[in-house]
């Protein structure tokens, strides 16, 4: 989606009226379903589920890689923030495409009742785990799809050609990669996160279009 003069700088930007009103409500709708998380997967982790085929994990080893995922994780954000900051307009398009990206991920999860891999390790993530899913046991069926998977892809969509989007699709990769070492996810999880992501992208884009008035 190309983007308009009236939104390349947050100045010009800030005084559409349209661009206030995306903005808020979509920073809003993602406080929402943030608030809504807790709730949420203590009714995924109480529901019973099923073990997935997959030949891939059957083979691997597991280690805990939690140290060198949320190195990775953290950086690839602060990355793709950085770029997206000073752009409001793909800021807002990558706002939306994550909201979008989480609701279809609570759908999901709703939809594909696994139980964890046996030989899960789990992840230690001290951001998440105490402002977005704290509960009293650890949540381990947070599964399809990698979520850590998809927001490092979207960020490699969001910014646009060059080295970053490189650098964040490699991050992306390894990120994958490196769930499935810990056993934290399935290989389906982690694949299913690309047409997950292509997706929110791209409706985010036509409801971006159809609302700039």
């Amino acid at each position: 989606m190309p983007t308009s003069p009236s939104f390349s700088t947050w100045p010009h930007a800030w005084a559409q009226p349209s661009f206030r009103r995306r903005l808020l409500i979509v920073l809003a709708l993602l406080a929402g379903v943030a608030l809504a998380l807790p709730r949420f997967f203590a009714w995924v982790e109480a529901r019973p589920g099923f073990l997935p085929p997959d030949p891939l994990l059957d083979i691997l080893p597991a280690h805990d890689a939690s140290g060198a995922t949320f190195a990775v994780i953290y950086g690839g954000i602060l990355l793709g923030l950085t770029t997206l900051l000073p752009r409001p307009q793909s800021l807002l398009r990558a706002l939306l495409a994550f909201l979008l990206l989480h609701l279809l991920r609570l759908l999901s999860l709703a939809l594909v009742p696994w139980e964890p891999p046996a030989a899960l390790m789990l992840l230690h993530d001290p951001v998440v785990d105490t402002f977005f899913y704290a509960a009293p046991t650890p949540i381990t069926k947070d599964l399809f799809f990698s979520a850590h998977t998809a927001t490092l892809l979207l960020l490699a969509v969001a910014v646009g050609p060059g080295w970053r989007r490189v650098v964040l699709a490699i991050a992306a990769a390894a990120v994958a990669g490196l769930l499935l070492v810990q056993h934290a996810h399935y290989t389906w999880d982690v694949l299913a996160a690309v047409p997950a992501t292509l997706l929110a992208w791209w409706a985010a884009g036509r409801l971006l279009l159809a609302t700039r008035r």
